[in-house]
């Protein structure tokens, strides 16, 4: 923590406004305990902080840390051979025959130590920090048992203990049926998700749950078991929803006040209406939908037409987007989806704050947590414009350079 206040001057700060960049030309920003304590013009900053140490940043750009609000970071193993096996012309069923798919991923993070788990996310997350990433989500269900979901949350845990950034855990035991419950979703549920869910909850390992409403993976009948259950304990829900079909997941996740709904490419007019009436953020994919080659887009001018506010993320995983850049996924998120710059740097902070529940993270306004980050850059487009280039300066977190 910054023991005396500290003023940041020289700079531009992209405040993220509800209405835009919120872009302060010639900005200061008075850091103190940790949190921001004033922003504004330099020529108007309050004479009570003008003795204070200044650290000048050289004209250069100042935005709220990233947030990258869903990823599966905690995995063992890697699908390489599968992504090879698909571009030869594989198909989804042939890749699983082969041993291939999810299940290839849930034997390789069995067989993992929890040190192992952390030592193969390390340098994702190290990426991740490297562009201006503060806060990462983590999920759970490469598992789809009770030891290994419980090794991969406290596998989370740890990497928020050995590395400068704040980790919220998810857990996702409602990812996929596993072989020895083959056609036996509901004993799924209740031999495995809900009775791990208290034990994970007993630990402190849970800061929210999350499940796959999909024909492949679990009804929403299904999931409202599990919605139930994580209410009881007080945890907030997410959801992957419409993202292969329109089960109604998102209509179901807003009806239990879901801080996200992700993916959404299936979603439709009634289902937006619900989230928007919830005040629950849909997450958008695009490293999903650029790895499996897809071709039904999420709603983006619905989303917008009806104010439900658009967070974007990694979904970083072994298998359908082995993603580990946002800046990247900010970029596709433009130019795939048409969102604008400002969308998407809002959707990579304020919005993934909401995503994670986080009401003190994703701006740059008095009483926020000070997690900033510097930019070689002159204008926050920029920071979706270039591929494969970042220009990070370096991070602030909670006010320490």
């Amino acid at each position: 923590m910054q023991q005396t206040p500290l003023v940041l001057t020289s700079c531009r700060a992209a405040t993220i406004a509800a209405d835009g960049f919120g872009l302060i030309e010639d900005a200061a920003l008075v850091l103190d305990a940790g949190r921001i304590a004033w922003v504004g013009p330099a020529a108007d900053l309050p004479a009570e902080h003008a003795g204070h140490p200044r650290q000048d940043l050289g004209g250069r750009l100042v935005t709220p840390a990233l947030i990258d609000c869903h990823t599966h970071v905690v995995h063992g193993g890697n699908r390489a051979g599968e992504f090879e096996m698909r571009l030869h012309g594989a198909s989804y069923e042939e890749v699983a025959r082969a041993g291939g798919g999810i299940i290839s991923t849930v034997t390789a993070t069995r067989a993992a130590s929890e040190q192992a788990l952390v030592a193969a996310a390390l340098p994702f997350v190290d990426a991740m920090i490297a562009e201006g990433v503060a806060v990462i989500e983590i999920k759970s269900g490469y598992g789809l048992e009770a030891d290994t979901e419980l090794r991969m949350l406290r596998a989370a845990r740890t990497i928020g203990q050995q590395r400068p950034v704040t980790i919220r855990t998810t857990y996702l035991a409602a990812h996929a049926v596993p072989p020895d419950y083959k056609g036996r979703a509901d004993a799924y549920v209740d031999e495995v998700c809900l009775p791990t869910l208290h034990a994970a909850h007993a630990e402190g390992l849970v800061d929210a749950v999350d499940g796959f409403c999909e024909g492949i993976a679990f009804s929403p009948a299904q999931i409202e078991r599990l919605f139930k259950l994580a209410v009881s304990l007080g945890l907030p829900v997410k959801l992957h929803a419409e993202q292969l079909s329109n089960l109604g997941g998102a209509a179901l996740a807003a009806r239990y006040g879901a801080l996200s709904a992700d993916h959404l490419e299936y979603l439709d007019e009634s289902g937006v209406k619900a989230m928007a009436a919830a005040g629950t953020v849909a997450v958008i994919l695009p490293g999903a939908f650029y790895t499996l080659r897809e071709t039904q887009m999420p709603p983006i001018a619905l989303l917008r037409a009806h104010g439900v506010p658009m967070a974007i993320a990694t979904d970083m995983n072994p298998g359908s987007s082995p993603m580990s850049s946002l800046l990247l996924a900010m970029n596709m998120g433009c130019t795939l989806f048409r969102m604008t710059p400002q969308e998407v740097l809002a959707g990579a902070t304020i919005h993934a704050a909401r995503a994670l529940g986080l009401a003190d993270r994703g701006t740059i306004a008095p009483g926020q947590v000070a997690d900033l980050a510097v930019w070689n850059a002159d204008h926050p487009a920029e920071l979706s414009y270039r591929i494969g280039f970042n220009p990070l300066h370096h991070r602030i977190i909670g006010g320490v350079l």
